[in-house]
């Protein structure tokens, strides 16, 4: 992949960011994603690729863009690609107008990205300084005990970052007979992902259930940041399992290492929505909107931060008079 794609797919992220954040903390998840969704499928349209939607928001027959399979860009003359998308990552945290929520965008050469169902997915992530210890199919215990002393840390000082759901409560109780501490999210669980990873977050490791879609996008994040994540398939139902046969999925058993979620080079662009752990969110001031984002490349391990001043008159496409009129 050309290096010079890095700034082009940041474009796009930036686009869905400034879309969906004037909807924020006004109760309408539907009305933020849409214009998420809209706004990076129009500035996709623009980048001199030949991509693939492998992660996105549905079928065909559910969603009108950026669906499983669409193709993106103009032609063979371009780069093949497969494209993930998350235009939203946390819908709840927009209308709530709570932090972390983020717009994503991982790119690779064709084949490279696990085409994941829309079905859960347990998941156990680390950054560097304990890649190679865990083990998804070991005990909770076994698995922070080997993370705090990877890390140098008493397992007392170790955070687990964990999406605060009803399925969980048996895994933090585990996580609180150990002495862990424990950060609980409500939705966002790449963003917590990639936390691990930073070493000014305060997280040292995720575990749980969340989305298999999310799961694909973190392993693209870790591999750029030398991180780790294991996972699993956990269909809900029979339909999530056909799906998975639909998809090429044979062994629903398997466990899923970062080469498998992401077998090649990628690039990943991610801007803050909402202001977070992660990134800061958007801010308006003038007429004028300061995005806030992380371009990475696995290749070299390069991670770039870029500040933006877009000046919203010359983007109607993406806004609400509402934002125009501030």
């Amino acid at each position: 992949m050309n290096r010079e794609l890095a700034i082009e797919i940041v474009r796009v992220t930036e686009a869905a960011a400034l879309a969906a954040a004037p909807w924020m903390g006004k109760g309408k998840r539907k009305k933020a994603d849409g214009a998420a969704v809209k706004a990076m499928r129009s500035v996709l349209d623009t980048i001199q690729i030949d991509g693939e939607v492998v992660i996105g928001e549905g079928e065909k027959d559910r969603a009108p863009r950026l669906y499983i399979g669409e193709k993106i860009g103009n032609g063979s003359k371009s780069p093949s690609l497969d494209i993930a998308v998350d235009p939203l990552e946390g819908t709840n945290l927009v209308a709530r107008g709570l932090p972390n929520a983020l717009a994503v965008l991982a790119v690779g050469p064709r084949n490279t990205l696990l085409k994941a169902p829309d079905t859960y997915m347990e998941k156990i992530a680390v950054g560097p300084g304990a890649r190679g210890v865990i083990d998804i199919e070991a005990p909770v215990r076994t698995n922070l005990e080997k993370v705090a002393s990877a890390l140098n840390k008493k397992l007392e000082d170790l955070t687990v970052i964990v999406l605060d759901r009803l399925r969980h409560e048996k895994l933090i109780s585990e996580i609180r007979q150990v002495g862990c501490r424990i950060k609980l999210i409500s939705d966002g669980d790449v963003a917590g992902g990639i936390a691990t990873a930073l070493k000014d977050s305060g997280v040292d490791i995720l575990m749980g259930t969340g989305g298999a879609p999310e799961g694909v996008l973190t392993a693209a994040a870790l591999k750029c940041l030398g991180g780790e994540i294991q996972a699993r398939l956990k269909p809900r139902n029979r339909e999530d399992v056909e799906k998975a046969f639909s998809f090429g999925i044979k062994n629903l058993d398997r466990v899923y290492f970062t080469g498998d979620l992401v077998r090649d080079d990628v690039m990943i662009s991610i801007t803050g929505i909402t202001g977070g752990d992660l990134l800061k969110g958007v801010t308006y001031s003038r007429k004028k909107a300061v995005t806030y984002s992380l371009v990475m490349r696995s290749k070299t391990r390069t991670v770039r931060k870029i500040e933006a001043i877009h000046n919203i008159a010359y983007k109607p496409d993406y806004y609400s008079h509402d934002v125009l009129n501030m």
